[in-house]
């Protein structure tokens, strides 16, 4: 563990990023940000009419499919393009535009994190909302389509993490987009992902539905249709990619006509993800499956008594279970036209073509003017600028003043990586289609033998280093997977898998992985400042696995408690070593669970580093949903120091872990919480993907 550093009054930043509770880090954009247009909120960038002949063709672009078809007194869908262009930054501006009564076309050029988690924006009619580049984002919510609702387009979205904690979830109805008795809908080229419920419901009714070359992925749930005794909906779902999905990947009940084709159904081998099943025809859909690509699927194509499904030239790759087909459906052909790729040529069309594109939703115009990031390629087959993360980082000049991505393909690499404090605003990010695509990896603890003599001790077994500020990882995966019970003769067994020792570190959509100490999140020095900010990720260890004297918030993830080697549960999730008047550690809106003993963990102790008596170590935990592993006396002593002297405390927690207060659970009034909020963590900094 590391060493304590001195007392420096931390400035807490007075303007709140949110009011109402679950508490959530607002988008990026919530305070006013000026930039090249001004202020965005209630003037929020307006551009000329998408019906002008300058407007962008993404601005103007309409449906193919089923939403093409003239029906119900809508000719075709093409959304907001005969209003304005707007661009939002903020939840309150999405919100104003999208539930206008005028057409808009909307881009939403940043992150939203949406407040409160779950919250579905009701979109009305004749709208385009369209993510800026790959910038736009919608986190922890999404869109809800109402009766009577159309002539809506979503496309070019992140659309991601309102996740629960709970896979089989039946008590947050949390989707990414989700319709009720709407018709006229494109959903194109979004990235949808990890939601409490489905990525797209399109139920009661809702017809003339096209969804295309989207990414859909780590869900259980995935893409419901129909769920009404009605025989109503027609629509077409082409070129999008299944990808750890485990069920509805569609499920179609109902239906009148549906037309799926050249989509891919992929179940990773390997993964804790398992498909159920993956084309599903029920009830009295008629359905027509053409050129689709199943690669490892548990019972790829599947249908009822009652239904129809006609199958055409689809490839079935390593798949099991039932693959069905029967009776007679539809010509696709007699309401639209189309052409048909060839399904050998599916997977590699869609990994490079499917979801967001960075030439949609861009214009000179509607750009912020700041220097361009600079892209660095890393993949271990020799397709990139270098073969390994560190050989990037070596790259990366000295004292560079702007962006540097370096961007991994995925792949395992065991390698050691250290970004020195000289080179700031460095993301490493991975570049598949799940964080679990890209991992690195090294087994190095807290007593493994250095090569020139000594060991490295606890923060210098870390898999990956972060000594550099403003910096930022985002899906992938960063492991310690050293073997204590291979090597129980060696003394010292933390093994850190990542450590930040730099301020403005933002870890957005990562897991990190380990047993004793697998995230230290320390500071530069002992008088030094270092805010860590940890969203929609996922901590797995057993003994003091989130510790050490930084400002950090882990927001929105899921923190796993993993047994000990030998089998026994028994553990402590964080450990504080705060100093007097800084901030410690936050945990919100998050879930702890694991394969554990009940009342196994406690929740953290106080690390009293060097045994300095002046330390004030801090963990607040709110807001969030226990296990029964927490035990009921959530707090314990550490190496002579009392709990019961420091600051750790709960607030409004959840779940068969959770408890009421008392003399040994703490829990803050409802005065004393609103100082304990995330704006309270991170002062002036307000962290967003760059």
């Amino acid at each position: 563990m590391s060493e304590q550093h001195s007392k420096t009054r931390h400035r807490r930043r007075k303007t709140a990023l949110a009011v109402s509770l679950p508490l959530a880090l607002t988008a990026a954009g919530t305070m006013a940000y000026g930039t090249d247009f001004g202020l965005f909120g209630e003037d929020a960038q307006r551009t000329a009419s998408a019906a002008s002949a300058a407007a962008p063709a993404w601005a103007t672009a309409t449906a193919d499919g089923f939403a093409s078809v003239n029906s119900l007194g809508q000719n075709g869908t093409y959304g907001g393009r005969d209003g304005q262009i707007v661009t939002v930054r903020t939840q309150a501006d999405l919100e104003k535009y999208a539930t206008a009564a005028e057409p808009y076309v909307i881009v939403v050029a940043g992150v939203i994190n949406m407040n409160p988690v779950g919250k579905e924006i009701k979109v009305q009619s004749d709208k385009t909302i369209v993510g800026s580049g790959t910038s736009g984002h919608i986190v922890g919510g999404g869109f809800f389509l109402g009766s009577g609702v159309h002539n809506v387009i979503i496309r070019n979205l992140t659309i991601r993490d309102s996740y629960q904690g709970v896979w089989n979830d039946k008590d947050h109805d949390f989707d990414a987009i989700q319709m009720d008795g709407a018709h006229h809908v494109w959903i194109d080229h979004n990235d949808l992902r990890h939601m409490a419920d489905g990525l797209i419901d399109v139920r009661k009714d809702s017809t003339n539905v096209t969804v295309s070359w989207n990414k859909l992925s780590q869900n259980n749930k995935t893409f419901g249709i129909g769920w009404t005794e009605n025989v109503k909906t027609d629509i077409t779902v082409h070129h999008n990619w299944f990808r750890e999905t485990e069920q509805r990947n569609p499920s179609t009940d109902n239906a009148a006509h549906a037309h799926l084709y050249n989509n891919f159904l992929e179940d990773v081998a390997g993964n804790n993800i398992k498909s159920s099943y993956g084309n599903y025809s029920r009830g009295k859909t008629k359905m027509v499956l053409e050129n689709s690509y199943f690669q490892g699927m548990n019972n790829p194509v599947t249908k009822d008594s009652t239904a129809t499904l006609v199958q055409r030239g689809n490839v079935f790759s390593g798949t099991s279970g039932r693959n069905e087909s029967g009776g007679t459906a539809f010509d696709p052909k007699t309401y639209y036209p189309y052409t048909l790729d060839s399904a050998a040529n599916v997977p590699s069309l869609l990994k490079s073509g499917a979801g967001p594109r960075s030439s949609i939703g861009t214009t000179s115009s509607s750009t912020v003017s700041t220097k361009a990031a600079t892209t660095l390629t890393v993949a271990k087959d020799g397709s990139g600028q270098y073969s390994t993360v560190q050989a990037a980082v070596n790259a990366v000049p000295a004292n560079n003043a702007s962006r540097v991505v370096i961007a991994v393909k995925p792949g395992t690499y065991r390698e050691l990586v250290k970004v020195p404090s000289n080179k700031p605003h460095v993301t490493i990010q991975g570049t598949g289609g799940s964080r679990k695509d890209t991992v690195i990896v090294y087994n190095n603890a807290a007593g493994t033998p250095k090569p020139g003599g000594g060991t490295y001790g606890t923060g210098g077994s870390a898999t990956v280093a972060v000594e550099a500020d403003d910096f930022q990882a985002r899906n992938l995966t960063i492991s310690n997977d050293f073997d204590e019970k291979a090597n129980q003769s060696l003394s010292g067994h933390q093994a850190v898998a990542l450590r930040t020792a730099a301020d403005r570190v933002f870890l957005d959509g990562i897991i990190t992985e380990g047993d004793q100490d697998t995230l230290l999140l320390d500071t530069a020095a002992k008088d030094k400042l270092g805010r860590v900010y940890v969203k929609n990720s996922y901590i797995t260890g057993n003994v003091d696995f989130i510790f050490g004297r930084a400002s950090a918030v882990i927001d929105r993830s899921v923190i796993t408690l993993k047994k000990r080697w030998d089998g026994t549960s028994a553990g402590y999730v964080t450990a504080p070593s705060t100093a007097a008047n800084r901030k410690g550690i936050l945990i919100a809106n998050s879930a702890v669970t694991g394969d554990v003993s009940a009342s196994s963990f406690f929740l953290g102790r106080p690390w009293h580093a060097g045994g300095d008596a002046t330390l004030d170590p801090q963990t607040t935990v709110r807001n969030t949903t226990l296990s029964a592993a927490v035990r009921s006396t959530p707090w314990t002593d550490m190496s002579g120091f009392s709990w019961k002297d420091d600051r750790f405390a709960e607030y409004k927690n959840t779940g068969p872990g959770s408890g009421s207060a008392s003399s040994n659970r703490p829990q803050l009034t409802d005065a004393q919480a609103t100082g304990q909020e995330v704006a309270d963590w991170l002062g002036d900094w307000t962290p967003s993907a760059s």
